[in-house]
């Protein structure tokens, strides 16, 4: 249990050194929170979570809805894709097509490849824990999400509260 507590919370201090792209992230979805667009959180896979947080937690993200395929996104909108690795490049590509505004955040370590407004990358392309086989165990994709998430609406609702 200890060494799964230090691993999570060296990943939760290398998330927080990324306060630019958090801030970044923030004022791009901030600005359909202030007009009168909606933040589609477009999720895929167990970024899932990230969605059902913002959608439905006990603090919900102002201006929020879960994006669907038929989704219909304005200029006034904004949208954060989340997902592993390259599952919402296609909607990145979509979006740069049409000129619309968005974030982006992958699990996986990567580049800013589709453009993005802001990105982060959680840089998590193992597991945390050294298994028998060695191998690595808990790969903790959704728990990085959630927290850049919270920092992400920490950082929206003081811009708003302005």
């Amino acid at each position: 249990m200890k060494m799964l507590t230090t691993q999570l919370s060296g990943l939760f201090q290398r998330l927080a050194q990324q306060e630019e792209a958090i801030e970044d992230t923030a004022r791009v979805l901030a600005q359909a929170a202030i007009g009168e667009g909606t933040i589609f959180i477009a999720a895929f896979g167990e970024m899932k979570a990230v969605a059902a947080s913002a959608a439905e937690g006990i603090e919900p993200l102002q201006s929020c809805a879960r994006w669907q395929p038929d989704s219909v996104i304005t200029s006034a909108d904004r949208v954060w894709i989340l997902a592993k690795n390259n599952e919402g490049d296609e909607l990145a590509g979509r979006l740069n097509d049409a000129h619309l505004p968005f974030a982006m955040l992958t699990a996986e370590n990567r580049n800013n490849e589709m453009e993005a407004d802001a990105f982060i990358s959680l840089k998590i392309d193992k597991g945390l824990l050294p298994a028998e086989d060695d191998s690595r165990t808990v790969v903790p994709h959704a728990m990085g999400a959630l927290f850049v998430y919270h920092a992400v609406k920490m950082a929206i609702d003081e811009m708003l509260a302005e």
